[in-house]
């Protein structure tokens, strides 16, 4: 529950749980929150609002604006496996120019909202506005701010670009502004849980993003055969047993002059109590990388996750752990193996392996090369646009169907690797 004006009607068909439906009593104040996400899973956070009780919910290109009470959004980043950030609007105007940002921002009551021993920092986000400046222009609202709290409580708050308490984030665009108050700190996909990662991990929540995308569920065995630090095999796991992504870690919304500390607190899982007991999971994985598999198993330990089956070996001799199953992976060898001629020649052996071997499994590949297709020599049923921090990718799915590679597949794994 997120408080009491809050409740929930769930309808039961054929015995099954088919649809929960939030409802919020007349009289609450509705606020608007704004979720930044990795481009490209837009969707599936929609689908995540709703279900986590956000209304007149709208996308837009790199996010998802939701209402609900203030409450929302300790829920929204507690239990979001998709979103960067949630933002708490508190503003709106029509600008020109820098000296109108410091009057819309003076006008602001910031000290209604957090406190001026809270450490502050300005982000101005900018699309296609007309400002020359924008370092000029986040200095002067930055200025607005103190100088509203020098005339109303007779101190500046202390400014802190590393380590702030609070983040204001300011969208500008051709003649619009929209002020933010950040509820998140440290983005979501921080979960908390890392204990070492190798160079440029695949981000947690772009990893849950594939995974829904993907259709798994905690039924089907999962193989991660270039698992790095062990990061899908993990948001898969925890997102099996239901564990809150935002359970390890704090907010930015505990600075908040209107935090609900009881609300909180009934809300907040114990992350004391380990993880829920659920049916066996059959997940598996695999990195030729001995320093990478190091860091998953370390992940893994931390999380309490030992039942997760990692080893060492090259993915061209791996063997699929069952007849069939779901495969997502982010292969790295565009970084590791560096040129194009050495690619060139890996990819067809990667779509052998895959032919010869794993008909009836449905595979998942995330890549910045647009090449993948062509030179694994296998169309794809499904491509997906996503972007892994600014670098444009492609989700390719892959249905290995059974049928003339079967021979193929009993082949052993010196034969192929040869």
């Amino acid at each position: 529950m997120l408080d009491s004006a809050l409740f929930t009607i769930t309808i039961i068909v054929n015995n099954q749980r088919a649809i929960q439906l939030v409802r919020f009593d007349r009289g609450v104040t509705l606020e608007t929150f704004f979720a930044t996400c990795p481009r490209g899973l837009e969707e599936e956070l929609e689908k995540e609002f709703r279900a986590l009780g956000g209304r007149a919910i709208r996308v837009t290109p790199g996010g998802v604006e939701c209402q609900g009470p203030f409450p929302l959004c300790y829920r929204l980043n507690l239990e979001s496996r998709i979103a960067s950030r949630i933002l708490w609007r508190v503003g709106q105007g029509s600008y020109r120019h820098e000296e109108d940002l410091y009057r819309l921002a003076a006008q602001l009551p910031w000290p209604t909202w957090f406190s001026v021993n809270s450490r502050i920092k300005v982000r101005l986000v900018a699309q296609h506005s007309p400002l020359n400046s924008l370092e000029f222009a986040t200095l002067r609202v930055k200025d607005a701010i103190c100088d509203r709290f020098l005339r109303e409580v007779k101190k500046r708050p202390e400014v802190d670009k590393r380590y702030p308490d609070l983040q204001i984030v300011v969208f500008v665009d051709e003649d619009q502004v929209v002020w933010y108050l950040d509820t998140t700190g440290a983005p979501l996909f921080k979960r908390g849980w890392r204990q070492a990662a190798g160079e440029a991990p695949l981000r947690e929540n772009l990893a849950a993003g594939i995974l829904r995308l993907s259709g798994w569920t905690s039924n089907q065995v999962l193989l991660d055969p270039m698992c790095g630090s062990g990061t899908i095999l993990i948001e898969a796991a925890l997102m099996a047993k239901g564990v809150a992504p935002g359970a390890r870690r704090e907010f930015s919304f505990r600075h908040l002059r209107n935090f609900d500390r009881s609300a909180w607190a009934e809300m907040r899982p114990d992350v004391q109590q380990g993880l829920p007991k659920t049916p066996h999971l059959e997940l598996f994985g695999c990195d030729q990388d001995a320093q990478a598999l190091s860091m998953a198993r370390s992940n893994l330990q931390y999380v309490g996750l030992g039942g997760v089956q990692v080893t060492q070996g090259d993915v061209l001799d791996v063997m699929p752990p069952a007849s069939k199953g779901v495969m997502v992976t982010n292969p790295p060898y565009g970084v590791r193996m560096g040129s194009h001629a050495t690619l060139e020649d890996w990819y067809p052996k990667f779509g052998d392996v895959l032919k010869q071997r794993f008909a009836g499994w449905s595979v998942y590949l995330l890549t910045a090369d647009f090449r993948l297709p062509k030179l694994i020599r296998l169309a794809p049923s499904r491509k997906i646009q996503l972007f892994n921090g600014a670098l444009e990718s492609r989700l390719y799915e892959f249905q290995m169907v059974a049928g003339g590679n079967r021979k193929d597949a009993r082949l052993s794994k010196r034969h192929i690797a040869n």
